[in-house]
């Protein structure tokens, strides 16, 4: 284990993560250069196409007689999960910052969560061959964060290769060896007693009290399903080790299966005999699904094990009846995005929840449930991290599984409280009881921090009050300002962040986190097309702003719904009253196109069966809505 070295690498979006784990792969000789190509790890075609890395990649590369595991992961704050997870498998984080951006936003979130973890940190500064480059003032805004020094801080170029073998020597001097979760969980003082155990107790004793009796254990930090092999693990070894063929149990789920085949990625599958602690490697698994084997998730060797079920759950003793305690694994990923999917063809719906299924299978943070519309038929209610996550996710569907989807107005879960003192969630304005049962309505506010130029903290000030926040804290880096602010969810939603690059000319990085449930004054709108009200495009509001967006969203309706041969009418509504409506005319045709004469009696008797036809028509018509208008909050002005 003295040989190994496992670590991830963190950064804010586009702050060159991939391409740095494309040098060291090349420097390493992991991948021939004949077989390089620019982000290597992003192996989704979204991915290389949004030049974003979405899923974590691991990778294992030899360096100076050094095993070292690389896990690559994601910078955008939707799927800042990913990171948490790859964080949890690793002992040291290089942290990469752009010499032209400096600090941004998601830079600072992954620090604390690297902190968290207690993990060594390898600051790194990237792009320092651009023009545009100032390393002097990105360095000492590293210092100002992390405390170190400035010979500590690498100046790399992930695109020319410049010094990013020291990056893995530093990874190799620096970075610890893999260690006890357990030990590494309760960080020794320098006399080497814990902090929170009698100065006598043995690390052997600290060990069994974190994870009880020794036997074989590992952490899974991804999985995901394929279409030949089954279900395959990225794992962590923390104890022991894991041969081909072994009998494998899943101590959470309480499944036992077979690892067909393990190895390491380099970064193609690369099968060996056996995976041995502190690895960081893959198993090929004989099970039908991964909810049988969940990230965060602990796998350990079947034989001589019993599993009792307690209490939901199960509990795993040995021969000698001692407990066998899983490792720490991951707090649920709880979404507070949600949106309705449905098919364009009800035929679909299956394979639309097929689909969905398949895809939740690798991403923990996924919920959806069946929902039933009058006007769209059967779909989901899916439940995601953020906008992002929510497109991404609309693509994988239309991409690779070819369905045609119409998406509704995304929306936040809110908390209900009854008059009886009953909580419910519900997750989309549809939803929600009569009002006179109700006697309050709470909505999920947000912690955020955005870090621009100083000179712009007075655009961005007045944009957290247009959208009903306030800031709370302003601090300086160097030349950047960092504002801290609270704000409610459902406001920062459609097009917050469109807004912050607008006032901030781009310079402005933005990331928020869940801060609890407020109880204020929401009522929900509801729009009525030709007098039916479409409960797929209700929304939740303050009921400050809902006569602003009852006429905002009547006016885009206006725009994408095609006029009909009858007057309709769009209104937005709060219960009985109408706060806001449009009329789409009606198609004319000329009736009395073919009178040739003068009469004017006889055009008057055409017209007014034109009328009582036209009424007639609109009594019975039925409207088609395209698929635009139920994402019209999205192209809010």
């Amino acid at each position: 284990m003295d040989k190994i070295r496992n670590y991830c690498i963190i950064a804010h979006i586009d702050h060159g993560k991939s391409t740095i784990a494309d040098r060291m792969m090349e420097i390493t000789g992991t991948v021939e250069k004949r077989e390089m190509k620019a982000q290597l790890l992003d192996s989704m075609e979204l991915e290389r196409e949004k030049g974003i890395t979405i899923k974590l990649a691991p990778v294992t590369m030899r360096w100076k007689g050094y095993t070292l595991n690389l896990i690559d992961t994601p910078g955008h704050v939707d799927f800042s999960y990913e990171v948490s997870r790859s964080l949890q498998a690793v002992e040291t984080a290089v942290l990469v910052v752009d010499a032209t951006q400096g600090i941004q936003a998601q830079t600072l979130a992954n620090v604390y969560l690297a902190l968290e973890q207690d993990l060594t940190i390898i600051p790194v500064i990237n792009k320092v061959d651009l023009p545009a480059a100032d390393v002097d003032k990105v360095a000492a805004q590293i210092m100002n964060l992390l405390g170190c020094s400035r010979e500590e801080i690498i100046e790399v170029s992930g695109k020319t290769g410049l010094n990013v073998d020291k990056v893995l020597d530093a990874v190799i001097s620096e970075g610890p060896a893999p260690s006890f979760l357990g030990l590494r969980s309760r960080p020794l003082s320098p006399q080497g007693s814990s902090r929170s155990s009698s100065p006598c107790q043995a690390p052997e004793a600290l060990r069994k009290e974190a994870l009880g009796p020794s036997e074989t254990r590992a952490l899974i930090f991804d999985s995901y399903f394929d279409d030949y092999r089954g279900v395959v693990l990225y794992v962590r070894i923390f104890e022991g080790e894991i041969r081909k063929n072994a009998e494998i149990l899943m101590m959470a789920a309480g499944v036992k299966g077979l690892a067909l085949e393990v190895g390491v990625l380099t970064p193609k599958m690369t099968s060996r005999d056996l995976l041995a602690a502190g690895e960081i490697g893959y198993i090929v698994t004989n099970l039908k699904t991964t909810r049988e084997a969940k990230v965060g998730d602990t796998v350990t060797l079947a034989k001589g094990l019993v599993v009792k079920e307690i209490d939901g759950g199960y509990e795993v003793e040995n021969t000698d009846g001692e407990i066998l305690k899983p490792l720490p694994g991951y707090k649920n990923v709880l979404p507070f995005v949600y949106a309705g999917f449905f098919p364009v063809s009800n035929d679909q719906y299956k394979e639309l929840k097929e689909a969905i299924e398949k895809l939740s299978l690798s991403d923990s943070a996924l919920r959806y449930e069946p929902e039933n519309s009058p006007v769209l038929g059967f779909g989901l209610r899916i439940g995601f991290l953020g906008l992002l996550h929510m497109d991404i996710i609309r693509e994988r569907l239309e991409r690779e599984f070819g369905l045609d989807l119409i998406v509704t107005n995304p929306s936040t879960n809110y908390e209900v409280v009854m008059n009886n003192g009953e909580v419910r969630e519900i997750k989309s304005a549809s939803d929600l009881p009569d009002a006179s049962e109700i006697r309050e309505i709470r909505e999920p506010w947000v912690k955020g921090e955005i870090i621009l130029p100083k000179s712009m903290i007075g655009n961005v000030l007045n944009l957290i009050n247009e959208k009903r926040g306030h800031q709370t804290n302003v601090s300086y880096i160097e030349d950047r300002a960092v504002i801290d602010f609270e704000a409610p969810m459902a406001n920062l939603l459609t097009d917050f962040y469109d807004q912050l690059k607008s006032a901030t000319s781009g310079y402005a990085s933005f990331n928020y986190e869940l801060d609890g449930y407020r109880a204020e004054d929401l009522v929900r709108v509801d729009f009525l097309v030709g007098g039916h009200k479409m409960d797929a495009l209700s929304v939740m509001t303050h009921r400050s702003e809902a006569d602003a967006i009852g006429r905002e969203v009547t006016k885009k309706l206006k725009e994408v719904i095609p006029r009909q041969n009858y007057e309709v009418a769009l209104q937005a509504a709060i219960g009985a009253r109408i706060i806001a409506r449009e009329t789409i005319g009606a198609y004319r045709k000329d009736v009395t196109v073919k009178i040739h004469t003068g009469d004017r009696d006889r055009k008057a008797k055409l017209l007014e069966k034109q009328k009582r036809g036209k009424a007639r028509m609109k009594r019975f018509g039925k409207i088609d809505i395209p698929s635009e208008a139920f994402t019209v909050m999205l192209k809010r002005d």
